[in-house]
């Protein structure tokens, strides 16, 4: 009897496989494989550089990892591949590629492998504002209906703006690209050999509404007349709602990958979507931030509403017959990495080596001995733009009240609050506006071993904080997925039955909620300054850019 699904996890650095035994919810094996290229930020492969906020990645490595990690969770359960039931797929997004008619990406073609543009654009590509300012001013001039419920302001990190710079830089990638598709519907399109979209993705990242589908052909011959036939050229291929079978393994995929043709694979769905229902939440007032390089913050409810500041909300966009919010932070760990590769001296160096420990667990243990507002610093974690509530890739980080005599650990403790603080903002954003936040719950590597950062959190929020019962809850909810579209249950069945929390509970602090709600009134200042008029940030972004 068929019992196990594979869920993969496709990350910005790396892709992750956990083997799901679907009758007691034991992960059975996982894997991880990490890209061989990275991130492109700085060139391509071939040496073409890259201007400043551009993040490329090579598709090549998607594929690489998927045999990898599916036979390596194979290999080390010793699971007969009878056994596995299905596939199930969560991408990092918005990550787009164009394609040919058959699939392959434009990039492998030798007229393009010098073009960025034919290349994967990772969801922290952000040199499209320019586009996505322009795309947010005609939908305003318009009055689209779908603009309120993306928050009032359109992302960089969203397929059109992406789309949009492609047509105006490289327009001959356009015109060559059959489709332009999210690159969880690509794994999917090849692990089937039929293209299906994922109603997770184009909803929350490609402005299609369940009933409408995407915007009218005038509004994008608003925006340039290349565009006009976009969702009729480029995007034509059937939507399709999460925990749906998007099609079968083809005997191909089967023999590289060591299982069974014919099992089913499961619409893609965005990662931080899928440690929703692995993290046992399917009802409505449940919000899951999953923290990691950056956060995502997504919420259940039963109403759809419009939310300023919140990057979209779809129906049975994670859980079937409930509409779910998204939000978000573009920098957490990423910030966290950013000082410790630039900004701490050779003595914490040579501490730590002694010591045999990390420079973050060095960090962490001098910055646990700090109190709340003792360094008089305050910072906005906007170090790779600000995503929920501004919508703006141009603002960028900032710490305000450095002295000769501020330390390292001073500067390491006010960039975990800054992040607090932005999930601060956010849950008030969705309280002040009308959607309850009942229960606070948190998933991703950052809440399995930092106890500092996730008391931080609760001491900051006033709530407590639940940490979610798997280290790898993104291939963990993509096997829950993979399930549903095998038959098994329910996406909301499944995610009770299997889903879990740990006992793992982050209780505030009475004293340390009152220090931080001081605070947090400064940080709240600074960023209003900062992000509503002062163009402080875009002035020197842009004397960055013509230098």
């Amino acid at each position: 009897m068929k019992r196990y699904t594979i869920g993969l996890d496709y990350g910005t650095l790396s892709v992750r496989a956990v083997l799901l035994d679907l009758q007691t919810g034991e992960e059975k094996a996982e894997c991880v494989f990490e890209y061989p290229h990275g991130v492109l930020d700085s060139e391509l492969p071939c040496g073409v550089r890259l201007p400043q906020d551009w993040a490329l990645q090579v598709p090549q490595d998607y594929l690489q990892g998927l045999t990898a990690v599916v036979r390596g969770v194979l290999e080390q359960s010793g699971v007969p591949k009878e056994e596995v039931a299905g596939i199930g797929v969560d991408f990092t997004a918005c990550t787009i590629l164009p394609t040919d008619a058959e699939g392959t990406p434009l990039c492998e073609k030798a007229e393009f492998e010098r073009t960025p543009n034919a290349y994967c654009k990772l969801w922290k590509h952000h040199s499209a504002q320019s586009c996505a300012d322009r795309i947010d001013a005609v939908a305003r001039q318009r009055g689209e209906p779908w603009l309120p419920l993306y928050g009032g302001k359109v992302s960089s990190e969203w397929m059109l703006p992406k789309i949009l710079q492609t047509v105006e830089e490289s327009p001959e990638v356009y015109r060559a690209a059959a489709f332009i598709l999210e690159a969880g519907d690509w794994i999917v399109w090849k692990l089937t050999g039929v293209q299906k979209r994922s109603g997770c993705g184009a909803g929350y990242k490609a402005f299609y509404r369940d009933g409408t589908g995407y915007p009218e052909r005038e509004f994008f011959r608003a925006l340039h007349p290349m565009l006009e036939d976009v969702v009729q050229t480029k995007l034509n291929a059937p939507v399709i709602p999460v925990g749906s079978c998007a099609g079968t393994l083809t005997d191909e995929m089967a023999e590289q990958l060591g299982l069974c043709a014919g099992i089913p694979v499961a619409a893609a769905v965005v990662d931080a979507h899928a440690s929703v229902p692995a993290s046992g939440i399917y009802e409505p007032g449940s919000m899951l931030i999953i923290m990691g390089t950056s956060s995502c913050h997504m919420l259940l409810s039963e109403e759809e509403r419009g939310i300023p500041g919140v990057c979209g909300i779809v129906k049975d966009g994670i859980i079937p017959g409930l509409f779910a919010y998204e939000a978000g932070q573009t920098c957490v760990g990423d910030s966290f990495s950013w000082f410790v590769h630039n900004g701490v001296p050779a003595a914490y160096e040579e501490e730590a080596k002694q010591r045999g420990i990390s420079i973050h667990r060095l960090l962490r243990e001098k910055a646990s001995n700090l109190l709340p507002g003792e360094s008089g610093l305050v910072a906005l974690d906007w170090f790779n733009g600000a995503r929920s509530p501004w919508m703006d890739s141009a603002l960028s980080g900032t710490i305000v009240g450095l002295t000769i005599a501020t330390r390292p650990e001073e500067i390491y403790r006010a960039l975990l609050e800054s992040t607090a603080f932005g999930t601060r903002r956010i849950i008030d954003q969705f309280v002040n506006s009308g959607a309850p936040v009942q229960k606070l719950c948190a998933a991703g590597g950052i809440p399995m071993k930092d106890p500092l950062i996730m008391q931080i959190y609760a001491d900051v929020c006033g709530r407590e904080i639940t940490v979610a019962g798997s280290g790898q809850s993104g291939a963990f909810g993509s096997a829950i997925y993979a399930a549903a579209a095998a038959g098994f249950g329910s996406v909301a069945g499944l995610a009770a039955r299997l889903g879990r929390l740990s006992g793992t509970v982050y209780r505030p602090i009475p004293e340390n909620v009152r220090r931080y709600e001081a605070l947090y009134k400064e940080y709240c200042a600074l960023s209003d300054f900062l992000a509503r008029g002062s163009g402080i940030m875009h002035r020197l972004r842009e004397g960055k850019s013509s230098t």
